[in-house]
């Protein structure tokens, strides 16, 4: 199949040329042409699989007709992601596959930017209006936006907005949208909430599900190296830097401390290096992803929520020095690389501790990850030695500090102002089942929480594990009362 036999506009047709594509990735094969139809989608695939043009080439095919309401300058397309980095990775592909057209005003709204210059843009006729859910719904609340020709909503990682505590944020912003409109949406999963969320928004969807996450990433060499402690996963860590394959590499910390920590100590290892978090102005974290992609940068350390839509061809590898907090959250990590056809190597640094949460990923994935060692780096014990715990063993804490210790972290890497994530049922919890840091501590003399069990985290109910045992009268183990 070529986009030639999709029919789309000439113009799509000649960008796409001149960008290089030729034949459309298997997402883009199955969803585009239903997307030209104009029915509702579910599409299930993973990042760098082409999703984005599978959603933005169909979006550009409407631009090609005129407006019914042409007086309106409202955005005629709207595109919604979790992160500024990936709506504006989208604006930017928009603009490559509309460079054909002779007006094409794309627009990019989201958080941490200056509201008096996105403000002068939405006075203007947008055609294409890619935003945060946050900043978007504080123009809505504003009055600033006028929604009256919407045709197509697109929602990009609608699991990770979920994830991310918009589900509030979506649904006003989905009321202010006209009634009559294509609504396309792409998840990794479309499990629990992101199931309820589409049959809440779309009408009669069409599902398009590819194949498993395993196969999805089968251009991506995938293995693991065992670790004592977090000074053995540094010494890993530089030692697989220095490999001669090393183009560019994206590594994973799991909290925004760390990665300023990690990125500051390879810095003075002589690596070329930068941070990537939430706390960072925009301004820098658009410098960084330009020096990245310019090849200024070798390794890049981000969090989770700050890696979301970097796309830069030359990263060959991606390292998980620190675990991610989900088994979708690997995904997402290693898609990063691999990209368009290429290949790619992920590794993951993993201590004994940590071992539950190779598991989970592994089952995730239905893809076992194989541990390799390096001579001379070798952990001190077998990793079947160290797994011999009970099933039933308390599973490890999330945000582990550099130094080793166990105690949570609170700084995990958050959308930051500006995008106004709601925390409530969706918001991260910790694996023991405590709320993170957005909830003020307990006094000191609030009564104790129940005991909470040790493999699941929540409160043993009356009678479970560990509840006070009551004995019948006349059977073994009862208590008579003391007489007086």
């Amino acid at each position: 199949m070529t986009f030639e036999s999709l029919q789309l506009h000439p113009s799509i047709l000649s960008a796409l040329q001149k960008s290089g594509y030729t034949t459309p990735t298997p997402v883009q094969a199955q969803s585009i042409p239903l997307a030209l139809t104009g029915v509702d989608l579910m599409v299930s695939a993973a990042t760098g699989s082409g999703k984005t043009a599978a959603f933005m080439l169909p979006a550009l095919q409407r631009l090609t007709e005129p407006s019914a309401l042409s007086k309106s300058i409202g955005p005629r397309i709207l595109v919604l992601c979790p992160t500024r980095e990936l709506a504006q990775q989208v604006g930017k592909a928009a603009i490559t596959y509309g460079r054909g057209f002779k007006r094409l005003s794309v627009v990019t709204v989201v958080g941490g930017m200056p509201y008096p210059a996105q403000l002068k843009l939405l006075r203007q006729p947008v055609d294409v209006l890619v935003a945060t859910p946050g900043r978007l719904l504080d123009y809505i609340d504003r009055g600033r936006i006028d929604f009256t020709r919407c045709e197509m909503l697109v929602l990009d990682e609608a699991d990770r907005m979920l994830d991310m505590g918009f589900k509030d944020d979506i649904d006003q912003i989905v009321a202010a949208l006209p009634a009559h409109r294509q609504t396309v949406m792409f998840s990794a999963t479309f499990g629990g909430a992101v199931g309820q969320l589409a049959h809440s928004m779309l009408t009669d969807p069409t599902r398009v599900e590819l194949a498993h996450q395993s196969d999805q990433h089968a251009d991506i060499s995938q293995h693991m190296h065992w670790a004592d402690d977090s000074s053995h996963k540094l010494r890993l860590l530089d030692h697989l830097l220095r490999g001669e394959d090393v183009q560019q590499a994206i590594v994973f910390a799991a909290t925004k401390r760390d990665a300023d920590w990690l990125s500051e100590t390879l810095g003075e290892k002589g690596f070329s290096t930068a941070a990537l978090h939430g706390d960072m102005p925009q301004g820098k974290r658009n410098r960084t992803l330009t020096d990245l992609r310019r090849e200024h940068i070798k390794v890049l350390v981000a969090t989770d929520v700050a890696a979301r839509g970097i796309d830069v061809p030359n990263i060959s590898h991606v390292i998980n020095f620190g675990m991610p907090m989900k088994p979708e959250d690997y995904v997402h990590r290693i898609g990063r690389t691999g990209r368009a056809g290429r290949t790619g190597i992920a590794i993951t640094l993993a201590m004994p501790a940590e071992r539950f949460k190779v598991k989970a990923i592994e089952r995730f994935t239905t893809h076992l990850i194989p541990a390799k060692t390096i001579e001379g780096l070798e952990p001190r014990f077998k990793p079947e030695q160290r797994d011999t715990r009970s099933r039933g063993g308390r599973p490890p804490r999330e945000g582990a500090r550099p130094g080793g210790s166990d105690r949570p972290r609170f700084d995990s890497d958050r959308p930051r102002f500006g995008d106004r994530p709601r925390f409530g049922a969706d918001s991260p919890k910790f694996a023991d089942g405590h709320r993170s840091a957005d909830r003020a501590p307990a006094s000191r003399d609030r009564a104790a929480p129940p005991p909470r069990d040790r493999e699941s985290g929540t409160a043993r109910k009356p009678g479970g594990y560990g509840a006070p045992r009551t004995f019948s009268r006349g059977r073994p183990g009862e208590v008579s009362p003391r007489k007086p």
